[in-house]
């Protein structure tokens, strides 16, 4: 019995780190987002003075980061306001210059000048480049994701995402969808868009990507003002909070820095 005592022990030291690297294996794939439960991006469209006023206060105040997708039309007087928001961490995402959005029946608010339906492909991404031309003036940044304007991905019937990839890491689209990691399209990113929703309503989305491990996109307009896509302020607050509170089991972090994680995960895989 002794002479096979030191087997025994190697056998079981063997089955054990077996065990140790499997258990770490399926915690791995199922707590994908640095070990946490799902992936929360908070992200802000248009430029609109509200998320100066009354968004960038908060979220300072919790030490959370956002992204800010940036019309840059929009930014008028208050664009040293926009460059202290990214040298505080936050992202500044590109979401054009003029804001172009396919018009036609049941958009009739789309200017005829910023019609998709009269741009080529060759015009919204000039306006496309010379926002991340401005951007990089803001923030010093070559890196960047893009939000699609109105979720539109069509000029003339054209989808110009691809010409996006070569200046892009991840793109945003408007869908009311979540996804587990493996199954994040970067270049058309979901998102759930804040419409009057109270703070209770917007926890049950985090809640539920928490029980799918998946990613979960937040996009706000007006806070407490300034679009008509509006959130009453104290409801934002009061999710913020609610985000903060919960970060054991929720990974809060820009959309750059998640997209990057995405991709670099997604590409693990396919090896």
């Amino acid at each position: 019995m002794e002479k096979h005592l030191p087997f025994m022990i190697q056998k079981t030291t063997l089955l054990l780190l077996l065990l140790a690297t499997l258990t770490a294996s399926a915690q791995s794939k199922e707590l994908p987002w640095h070990n946490k439960k799902c992936a929360v991006v908070i992200t802000y469209d248009d430029a609109i003075s509200q998320h100066l006023d009354n968004a960038i206060p908060v979220l300072d105040s919790l030490q959370l980061k956002a992204t800010f997708y940036i019309t840059a039309n929009n930014t008028g007087s208050r664009i040293a306001d926009w460059k202290k928001v990214a040298q505080s961490g936050h992202e500044l995402g590109n979401h054009t210059l003029f804001h172009p959005c396919l018009g036609g029946e049941g958009r009739e608010w789309v200017r005829p000048e910023y019609d998709l339906r009269t741009y080529s492909v060759q015009s919204v991404m000039d306006e496309i480049n010379l926002t991340n031309a401005f951007l990089e003036a803001l923030d010093g940044k070559k890196e960047r994701t893009f939000a699609f304007t109105c979720g539109d991905m069509t000029v003339g019937g054209v989808n110009f995402t691809d010409n996006l990839r070569k200046d892009f890491i991840a793109a945003r689209a408007v869908r009311n969808e979540m996804h587990t990691i493996d199954k994040v399209d970067l270049f058309n990113i979901d998102c759930y868009v804040v419409n009057g929703e109270n703070a209770a309503q917007m926890e049950q989305w985090v809640q539920q990507a928490i029980a799918t491990h998946s990613l979960l996109v937040i996009l706000f307009h007006g806070v407490e003002g300034g679009n008509g896509l509006n959130v009453k302020g104290k409801e934002h607050s009061a999710f913020l909070h609610y985000l903060k509170a919960n970060e054991k089991d929720v990974w809060i972090a820009p959309m750059i820095d998640l997209a990057k994680f995405v991709r670099t995960y997604q590409a693990q895989q396919k090896q």
